[in-house]
């Protein structure tokens, strides 16, 4: 169903591509967008027990282009060091494929919430919670079911690891 890394020596552990998505602060969501042109988005995530947790506005392409066609993908880059004398760049990245669904019922739309806070105001997490009831009729959340995903490295990244 999903294609195979073509260059299989670059491929990093399910374990290094979970770390990348636990570590990195933001990434790019990809949807169906406006006459089926691909709409592709910066934002803030969260990756927790296998999904990725997003949170926006109560309107806006994201949200239509998730009920126009729920599969989506979702990239992060963690490393990308240019080196001009070799015309290459040193990158760690992340891609994964899923299904995006928003979070219609008021537990998981909350559950979604408090991961953000988690991740980025760990150490302001009532100060969240009160930031998440203030909000609430406000923001939507979406959830994105992980179906493939994969994590790929500079060649010369790789090697040094050997």
């Amino acid at each position: 169903m999903f294609r195979k890394m073509r260059r299989k020596k670059q491929l990093l552990s399910e374990a290094e591509t979970i770390e990348i998505l636990r570590s990195c602060t933001a990434g790019v969501l990809a949807v169906t967008g406006d006459n089926d042109y691909p709409y592709a988005v910066p934002l803030s995530y969260a990756y927790k027990d296998g999904k990725l947790f997003f949170h926006f506005a109560k309107e806006g392409h994201k949200i239509d282009g998730i009920e126009k066609n729920n599969k989506v993908s979702f990239c992060v880059i963690k490393t990308d060091d240019v080196m001009q004398k070799t015309f290459t760049t040193h990158f760690r990245s992340v891609i994964v494929f899923g299904r995006a669904r928003i979070l219609t019922e008021d537990s998981e739309k909350k559950h979604a919430l408090e991961c953000l806070v988690e991740k980025y105001s760990p150490d302001y997490i009532t100060e969240g919670q009160t930031e998440i009831e203030r909000d609430w009729k406000r923001v939507n959340a979406a959830e994105l079911e992980i179906e493939h995903m994969t994590g790929k490295a500079a060649i010369e990244i790789i090697n040094d690891k050997v």
